[in-house]
């Protein structure tokens, strides 16, 4: 089991907030009791225990965790959290026998791993979910190499603990002169029974959002932007009965952030020594918190994006989605330490360890940037008269009164507030935002005009270049995905035969999610013809960034005039963006295509896939 001690001040404000995630949990991770199948390596072990081989096993209990002073069931794999890091080697053919001791059915997803669709480990996907006191035999041949995770596909569990590492190493090893190498792995903790958590953002969205704007917050603007566009930009946010404020559903109100299983005041340790070449494996393993990583004085050189190769670019910040995992090198030379500094998207806490040639030691830890507010640009709110050519405002439904329609003048008059603002196509300090012009329009399908739909976005753009909300103009080089260049060409090198647009939709107030404005429950299957190129391109309605996750085949992003940019397996969207990735159709079988925020997932902004022969889609559903 896992033993974790430490003591919480209460939360009396921000400020009180950032300090109680610092002096919380120091983390004592322990195991008890648990044999491990395959040889454990403690040369590159950076968590409790590291399996590699070809078989293993793993064991699904619950233990007793302490991250906050008050112990709590956790739901963990072979006694610990996050769970053992496998290594693999592509190839292989690999066996984990998952035996699940929990009250309830579980399973084990291998998240970027190509491998049949019974392999997946998504329960109803031809999988049929591990019973309680059942055992399941994974089987399948690895093929392919980098950083991947695996976490449980059934219930709250992956946010309770059901979550660990995975590296692939290249058939014929690493020959890239790296001397050392370290995973990172960043994830949420609660003590909150996750669905107590749900049920109060089923009644009130914004419950956890301890950011909102005050009178002090009005006068300032006053200050910056004059009369006119400070109570625009209020009516504006009042009509559509949302907060700039709101970037996180669940934040440091409720979430202790850890790194490798560590609370801040853990202070996870990575060594080195002086002028060796480390590579970081940065895993975002939360639930539903965006991190923004950095390393104050040491440069990150990106060398591969969800376990492929990318052309090196050497960045100072990363924003890294849940589900997203990145390589990174970094050259420490001069025996001291480091802090790598990661805090969540919303501002509202972080996670910390350090590098350092010996144990014991600790670097400054940065103070948390200032907090962060969604502006009427993000929302793509632009183009008015004062900002021509950047994008046409978005759409909104007040409580669904104009569900089942399609008259964009009814529902347009929640755009008319914007029309007079000096700055909507601003960021917060006054900057303009990169990629704004030349927004594309778009159509939207009529199940988006209904209750579960409070947002719609006419003119989405690309921004590929857009480091997003709270990283424009900081100073440091923030890593975008115009950054990044896989270092291959379009593997398979078809253009594709047809489009599917998906718009990520949701209702704020109700905290309801969907595709095309339809919750999971309700929603057709997508239908993919074996063999098939085709393009998905996806629409963000919503102020919330999403991060997407197509399971059993890859996501190659396309640029800006649609050629093939990237291979991933997970995209995030901001607010009003709009990406177009590549699926080749060579995964016949039922798959999961869902948001990765945790919530979001499980409240129907989710959809299931099938890769069949026949090919049958329906073109007018798709409006592809």
């Amino acid at each position: 089991m896992i033993i974790q001690r430490g003591a919480q001040a209460p939360f009396t404000s921000r400020a009180g907030l950032d300090r109680r995630r610092f002096v919380q949990g120091v983390a004592l991770a322990g195991l008890a009791g648990t044999t491990f199948a395959g040889r454990a390596d403690p040369g590159l072990a950076t968590s409790p225990a590291v399996l590699s081989g070809t078989d293993f096993d793993l064991d699904l209990a619950e233990a007793m965790v302490n991250f906050t002073g008050k112990p709590r069931v956790a739901t963990v794999v072979n006694g610990q959290l996050p769970a053992p890091l496998l290594r693999w080697r592509e190839g292989d053919t690999v066996r984990i026998r998952v035996r699940n001791r929990l009250a309830e059915a579980s399973s084990i997803h291998w998240h970027g791993i190509l491998v049949p669709a019974a392999m997946d480990g998504s329960p109803g996907f031809g999988f049929p979910g591990i019973a309680p006191g059942g055992t399941f035999e994974y089987r399948f041949r690895v093929r392919q190499s980098g950083t991947y995770w695996y976490h449980s596909h059934s219930g709250f569990q992956e946010q309770t603990g059901i979550y660990g590492p995975l590296v692939v190493m290249p058939r014929e090893g690493l020959a890239d002169g790296i001397e050392r190498d370290h995973v990172v792995m960043l994830s949420d903790w609660t003590d909150t029974d996750p669905r107590r958590i749900v049920h109060r953002l089923k009644v009130q969205g914004d419950y956890y959002d301890f950011n909102q704007r005050t009178v002090a917050d009005f006068f300032r603007d006053l200050r910056r932007h004059g009369l006119r566009s400070t109570v625009a930009d209020r009516l504006a946010w009042g009509s559509m009965r949302m907060s700039p404020s709101d970037l996180a559903d669940v934040g440091g109100g409720a979430y202790t952030f850890l790194m490798n299983g560590m609370t801040p005041a853990g202070n996870w340790t990575g060594l080195y020594r002086p002028g060796e070449r480390v590579r970081l494996r940065l895993i975002n393993g939360a639930a539903m918190t965006y991190f923004d990583l950095r390393i104050p004085g040491l440069p990150m050189t990106v060398t591969a994006a969800d376990g492929q190769p990318v052309e090196p670019v050497t960045v100072d910040e990363l924003r890294m989605g849940p589900g997203e995992t990145f390589d990174v090198v970094v050259a420490p030379a001069d025996g001291a330490a480091y802090t790598v500094f990661a805090q969540a998207m919303d501002r509202s806490g972080y996670a910390r360890g350090t590098l350092a040639p010996r144990a014991g030691m600790s670097a400054p830890v940065p103070e948390p940037d200032s907090r962060v507010l969604l502006t009427m640009a993000d929302m793509g709110h632009a183009g008015h008269a004062d900002h021509a050519g950047h994008g046409a405002p978005a759409t909104h439904d007040e409580q669904g009164e104009h569900a089942g329609h399609e008259d964009h003048a009814a529902h347009a008059d929640h755009g008319d507030h914007m029309d007079h603002m000096d700055h909507d196509a601003m960021d917060h300090d006054g900057h303009e935002m990169p990629g704004m012009t030349e927004p594309s329009a778009v159509q939207h399908a009529r199940t988006e005009y209904g209750p579960t739909v409070d947002m719609r976005v006419d003119h989405p753009s690309t921004r590929l270049d857009d480091p997003g909300v709270g990283l424009r103009d900081n100073g440091r080089h923030v890593l975008t995905y115009a950054d990044l260049d896989s270092r291959f060409p379009d593997p398979d090198g078809r253009e594709p035969g047809r489009t599917l647009d998906l718009h990520l939709t949701g209702h704020m107030h109700r905290y309801q999610w969907s595709f095309d404005g339809v919750p999971y429950l309700r929603a057709e299957p997508l239908r993919f013809t074996y063999g098939e190129r085709l393009r998905i391109r996806l629409i963000n309605d919503t102020m919330m960034e999403h991060p997407i996750h197509l399971h059993g085949m890859w996501s190659d992003l396309e640029d800006e005039s649609g050629a093939f940019k990237l291979r991933k397996h997970t995209i995030s969207l901001k607010p009003a963006q709009m990406l177009g990735f590549r699926v080749t159709a060579d995964a016949p079988g039922r798959w999961p295509m869902h948001c990765h925020l945790l919530l979001h997932m499980a409240l129907g902004m989710f959809r299931e896939v099938i890769v069949d022969e026949e090919g049958h889609h329906d073109e007018e559903r798709h409006h592809g």
